[in-house]
């Protein structure tokens, strides 16, 4: 990973199963990336079923987000509720599309990179409205109205739509722009920049600005637990995607990956980062209104 250029995809290809590869590769998924070839389960007609783990664990995830959604509803009075349920919405269709991206589901490759193009999509919308999420608890807008909710779904909607259109013509070729991606190292600057690195700043810029919030303004220590818990188990999450992965293809004869272990931990972070948003929306937290005392 250290060789690996800026905007050079090859290297994390050869090693990760990632929804972008889909487009690189004609839609073909993590073959002929010089690596471990991820097989799974054979199927008829000489095709596979491949990463039935993640396929199994995104399902779960989408169980576990609806019950989180119903949750939240529960929670009549908590701070930023509408737009928690807006990011969990999120994840789902996250988890939805990468059942078809990342499990390896026999599609023919325009479906794929049809998923494809929506997975990346809403991977930076998503973790755009988490962003937001953190600036709600500062009430510049008040939350759960309109201007709050309209703000955020119009400009999650932008980054889709753009992140969302550039794959979509890497994956089909729509204006030749990107047809240098198929061929080694996979540079892509675009989705480079949109999917590798934008949403690190996104998660960073969410991660210190409820830090803040929660020592800063509200003054407890109790909530951090969940936030740092939330980090750590999305940082193991992505070491077993990037670093980890290929040894467990090769230790499992092509099985599993590491993908299997990055859609597992990545659900237990967003149940933290629920219950981090719950611990500090409950009803009994002090409202710090002013510094002075009587």
């Amino acid at each position: 990973m250290g060789s690996t250029q800026f905007g050079d995809f090859h290297n994390f290809c050869r090693d990760s199963t990632l929804p972008v590869c889909n487009l690189l590769n004609s839609g073909h998924s993590n073959l002929g990336w010089g690596s471990c070839e991820l097989t799974g389960i054979p199927l008829s007609g000489g095709r596979h079923l491949g990463n039935l783990g993640s396929i199994l664990l995104c399902g779960i995830a989408i169980l576990v987000s609806i019950f989180l959604l119903w949750r939240s509803e529960q929670k009549q009075a908590a701070v930023g509720r509408r737009e928690m349920q807006l990011f969990l919405v999120g994840y789902i269709i996250i988890e939805i599309c990468e059942i078809f991206t990342v499990g390896e589901f026999p599609l023919s490759a325009k479906v794929r990179i049809a998923f494809s193009g929506i997975h990346l999509g809403m991977i930076v919308a998503t973790l755009w409205i988490l962003m937001l999420n953190a600036f709600v608890g500062y009430q510049l807008v008040d939350d759960g109205t309109p201007l709050s909710l309209g703000l955020i779904v119009a400009s999650a909607a932008v980054l889709f739509i753009g992140t969302g259109y550039i794959a979509l013509d890497t994956g089909y070729g729509w204006t030749g722009h990107f047809a240098s991606s198929y061929t080694s190292p996979n540079r892509n600057i675009g989705l480079y920049v949109l999917y590798q690195l934008a949403p690190l700043v996104f998660l960073f810029v969410f991660f210190a600005l409820e830090t803040v919030l929660v020592i800063r303004v509200l003054g407890e220590r109790k909530p951090m637990v969940y936030l740092a818990a939330a980090a750590l188990l999305f940082a193991i999450g992505q070491i077993f995607n990037y670093v980890i992965s290929i040894h467990i293809c090769n230790g499992t004869n092509g099985k599993i990956d590491g993908a299997l272990f990055e859609t597992l931990f990545t659900l237990l972070s967003v149940v933290m980062v629920w219950t981090f948003w719950s611990s500090i929306t409950e009803d009994d937290w002090p409202m710090p209104v002013s510094n002075t005392y009587p």
